[in-house]
């Protein structure tokens, strides 16, 4: 079907095209010309910019009238229709041979070439050579202000000024008063077959009629005129014979049929329709009187500034049910918003749905960087999430920003139709581009937003993540591709030695600004917020009013030591002053039990913890949490948050709550709570459940009943039973960070000037091979070692880990690092060969429940 379109939006790859009726289609960058689509293959095969290749945004601008022709109707994934076209002239001019061209006729005609004298111009015409001399041009290359030449590709309404050689031969004028003259005759021979959209004709209206006018014109073509293409100033003064300048809008295919226009701004080919201006879109127009209403389609309105608007029929009310037509009698007055505006129709398009008029956001100029906004999850692909926020806009969120970790299988935490709550990251609304996160701690982030670097002010603390850790430091990122530099220096009250094994990309960050010039757009930043002054008026809150803040479980804080007691640590929350006092229990400073113990031993009051997250807010205090498999399992949404979301066979990550000789309480985030009996703790018989299990340690279990009467759950503790799949890939994470965290403490140790005993631990490493002195054989085999690299420690080797080797006191042996109890002093060794030989490549871990708590203890 032939068009006429006008250009509504210029992209790098497509143009909107506006179409008769309200409708819009796409133009892709491939469906302009010949020249140009070779030009662009030209490109992508030499992989370098061409020179004189122009881009759609350089040839085109919103407003110019097209030709075009539909390539396709395709229906998208939420019922819409998109109409695709191509406004090339082989596929527009195709009804047309040479021996019909004639003087006069009106074509489409694309740059194919630059010539010293003119151009070439391709008007799809098999056979035929047009040429365009420079004398024609000039006035309309002047008119444009897009340089001295035209450019290859670019889109010209052509006047055939003279035919030569029976039409193999043509030459061309774009003069924009002959274009504007220019008048369709039966001189010119048009046919139905070549009869195209954009010709200014002379008709006489047949019948006249509400819904619209029938009219001839060239002798024999009949046309029809609908409601909406009336001129609007003489719409009541049309009669029968009348004779009147009219443009055809378009040609269907196999009906034939011919639509056609009355209104001024298509009766001069190369003009333009009248546009709205931008502050009307959206606006909700408090009165609009009815002027016409017809059932089949809508009701046209006259709004406060005088101008038509048009409503159709499925946005006059919520659901079909409801409509009412007797509320759209002419001069019936309605409440409407403008949702959208048809150059082709020079209207406006209104609704009068109550859920349309009171929406936040309606296209991309009203939404905000830093707003939260409410979407659908639409489609999960490679690169992230596509959302749709609205009717007609959509956004990305990118794979970093899916939660506030990376997600490896993204598809178990989404379903297409989802709802999320985002926050918009970026939005270009002349793109069309937004991005968005699901970062909780952005989305509930209550500190200020930084989009520019202008409202980057020394000492202003906000939120951010991170996009770069390398050994300078870490590059951080906000709103509006803002980033800036955190030094090495500035990213803890202690140093970092290497900041990729403390920070990793996408890791949400809140961090103060030092210094910023925003002319060349440099940001210095510091994570050592405790460094900034004490607020003047900070001993003037009340103890009750510190605790007036609340924080939702999950919820992720830095916080700093205030005080050390016996059962954990008491800290202040650092995004509230110190105005909220939390506590650590020592059993949750880490998912290893050992390290918990260390972790208390080797922090002191006024270190700063990042990172540690809510788990309960009962009770006078916070209490928080810094186990990682935990915080993931909350993060990555792997938690019930009441009794009603437990299924059974769930895997759950939780801490055992409270030890009984019949079985094991374990707690999960939320405060759910379940009983493992004693016949489903461990894959061994167990004979004292405090062999094997203790308070605090983390646990995976899964859920084998439920009773909702009662509201218990009963659980299973076994490791053959609480595997998510891959249990050798599971252990080794485990392990990995086991051993992260210890050489955390190691490093902490040597920072603390420690006594030479800790720092001589520090130095031990599982793994690490030593020279050793047998000091004594004790009656159940085992042995004690000394030697100078181990002074004041016991080092001691089991009966299996000494082999098949009969040592005696005072011999010399090589002996291979199993674990190291900093507490108590204590390094295990092995002096088995195959171990030496290997040199602890694998490590063999026995034990009744493989979790991160009894993972590194080696044992036989």
């Amino acid at each position: 079907m032939l068009l006429l379109g006008c250009i509504k939006e210029v992209s790098d790859y497509e143009l909107v095209i506006s179409l008769p009726n309200g409708l819009s289609g796409f133009v892709p960058v491939t469906q302009i010309s010949d020249a140009y689509s070779k030009m662009l293959s030209k490109q992508v095969a030499q992989g370098e910019l061409l020179e004189d290749l122009n881009s759609l945004l350089d040839m085109y601008s919103p407003g110019t009238l097209v030709r075009c022709i539909v390539t396709s109707v395709e229906k998208s994934a939420d019922g819409r229709r998109s109409i695709k076209l191509s406004i090339d002239p082989k596929k527009v001019n195709k009804g047309l041979n040479a021996s019909a061209l004639a003087s006069g006729m009106l074509l489409s005609g694309f740059v194919s070439s630059v010539e010293d004298h003119g151009y070439l111009i391709d008007i799809g015409v098999s056979g035929t050579h047009a040429f365009l001399p420079r004398q024609k041009a000039q006035n309309y290359i002047k008119a444009l202000k897009r340089g001295t030449d035209l450019k290859i590709g670019q889109n010209l309404n052509c006047v055939i000024v003279e035919v030569k050689n029976e039409g193999r031969v043509v030459r061309l004028s774009i003069d924009r008063s002959e274009v504007a003259a220019s008048l369709a005759t039966e001189q010119q021979n048009w046919t139905l077959s070549n009869l195209l959209p954009g010709l200014v004709v002379k008709a006489r209206l047949q019948k006249v009629a509400p819904l619209g006018i029938k009219v001839s014109f060239l002798s024999s073509f009949t046309g029809i005129v609908d409601f909406m293409h009336m001129d609007p100033e003489k719409s009541m003064n049309y009669s029968p014979d009348q004779v009147v300048k009219a443009c055809i809008l378009s040609v269907h295919p196999t009906s034939k049929v011919v639509r056609l226009t009355l209104r001024q701004a298509f009766l001069r080919p190369g003009g333009s329709p009248n546009q709205l201006s931008s502050d009307r879109m959206g606006a909700v127009v408090e009165e609009s009187t009815v002027k016409a209403f017809y059932k089949q389609f809508g009701a046209v309105f006259e709004l406060d500034d005088g101008t038509l608007a048009f409503a159709r029929l499925k946005h006059l009310s919520k659901t079909r049910k409801s409509f009412k037509p007797g509320a759209f009698k002419t001069g019936c007055k309605h409440k409407c918003r403008i949702i959208d505006y048809s150059l082709m129709d020079e209207m406006c398009i209104v609704s009068l749905k109550y859920k349309i008029i009171q929406a936040r956001f309606l296209q991309y100029q009203d939404i905000h960087t830093g707003d939260v906004v409410q979407g659908k999850v639409l489609a999960l692909k490679p690169i992230g999430m596509q959302v749709k926020v609205t009717d007609g806009i959509k956004g990305l969120v990118p794979s970093m920003h899916l939660a506030d970790v990376i997600l490896k299988q993204p598809e178990k935490k989404y379903n297409i139709g989802d709802e999320v709550k985002c926050r918009v990251l970026e939005c270009n609304p002349a793109g069309k581009k937004l991005i968005l996160t699901l970062k909780k701690s952005l989305v509930q982030s209550k500190l200020p937003v930084l989009s520019n670097y202008e409202d980057a002010k020394p000492g202003l603390i906000t939120h951010g993540f991170v996009v770069c850790a390398r050994e300078f430091g870490c590059i951080v990122k906000f709103y509006n591709d803002v980033k800036g530099l955190v030094p090495k220096n500035e990213l803890s009250l202690e140093p970092v030695s290497c900041p990729d094994k403390v920070f990793h990309e996408g890791q949400v960050v809140k961090v103060m600004v030092l210094k910023c010039e925003p002319e060349q757009e440099r940001l210095l930043l510091s994570f050592r917020l405790s460094s900034k002054p004490a607020l003047e008026d900070k001993n003037e809150c009340s103890p009750k009013k510190k605790q007036e803040v609340k924080y939702q479980i999950g919820e992720m804080v830095d916080v700093k030591i205030l005080k050390k007691k016996g059962n954990g640590l008491e800290v202040s929350v650092l995004e509230d002053e110190g105005n909220v006092i939390a506590s650590i229990p020592t059993v949750h400073l880490s998912d290893f039990l050992a390290n918990c113990k260390l972790l208390w031993h080797c922090l002191q009051e006024g270190d700063v913890l990042p990172r540690l997250m809510c788990l309960s807010d009962k009770g006078e205090r916070i209490i928080l949490s810094r186990k990682s498999a935990v915080i993931s399992a909350v993060q990555e949404e792997q938690v019930v948050r009441s009794f009603s979301e437990i299924q059974s066979g769930m895997l759950l990550t939780g801490y055992v709550r409270n030890v009984m000789p019949f079985g094991v309480f374990v707690e999960f985030p939320f405060g759910v709570t379940g009983l493992a009996p004693k016949v489903s703790m461990s894959d061994k018989f167990v004979t004292d459940t405090k062999d094997h299990f203790v308070v605090g340690q983390t646990v995976i279990a899964k859920v084998t009943s439920i009773d909702e009467e009662k509201q218990r759950v009963l659980l299973n503790l076994k490791v053959s039973e609480c595997s998510s799949g891959d249990s050798a890939a599971e252990s080794f994470a485990l392990l990995n960070q086991y051993f992260k965290e210890m050489k955390e403490i190691r490093n902490l140790l040597r920072r603390r000037g420690e006594p030479s005993i800790a720092r001589g631990l520090c130095e031990l490493v599982p793994g690490k091979e030593l020279q050793l002195v047998v000091q004594d054989v004790k009656e159940d085999g085992s042995a004690l070692f000394s030697g100078s690299c181990v002074t004041g420690l016991t080092v001691t080797a089991t009966r299996y880990h000494l082999g098949d080797k009969n040592i005696v006191p005072g011999e010399k042996t090589k002996a291979l690092v199993l674990h190291v109890d900093a507490l108590t002093s204590k390094v295990y060794v092995s002096l088995r060969e195959e171990l030496l030989k290997q040199r602890a490549k694998q490590v063999c871990v026995h034990g009744s429940q493989r979790t991160p708590s009894t993972l590194p203890s080696c044992s036989t």
